[in-house]
């Protein structure tokens, strides 16, 4: 089952420069904050899919919920 620092260091390296907060009491259901400026241009559905394909089949299974915010610098 991953955590929360686990999910942090996947954005981290999946984004280059990216700030990442991931908070989650329970390990399955997860929240996550996201500066990047590799999300400059992008709409808010381009950079939430950017943070969703790098966790793949994970999602609705080891990873339950993952709840996004995301912004430019």
């Amino acid at each position: 089952m991953p955590t929360a620092d686990e999910l942090r260091d996947r954005i981290e390296a999946a984004i280059p420069g990216a700030e990442v907060a991931v908070q989650s009491e329970d390990n399955v259901h997860f929240a996550a904050q996201v500066k990047a400026a590799a999300f400059a241009g992008k709409s808010r559905l381009e950079q939430h899919r950017m943070v969703m394909d790098i966790f793949g089949d994970q999602l609705g299974g080891e990873i339950h919920a993952l709840s996004l915010k995301t912004e430019t610098p």
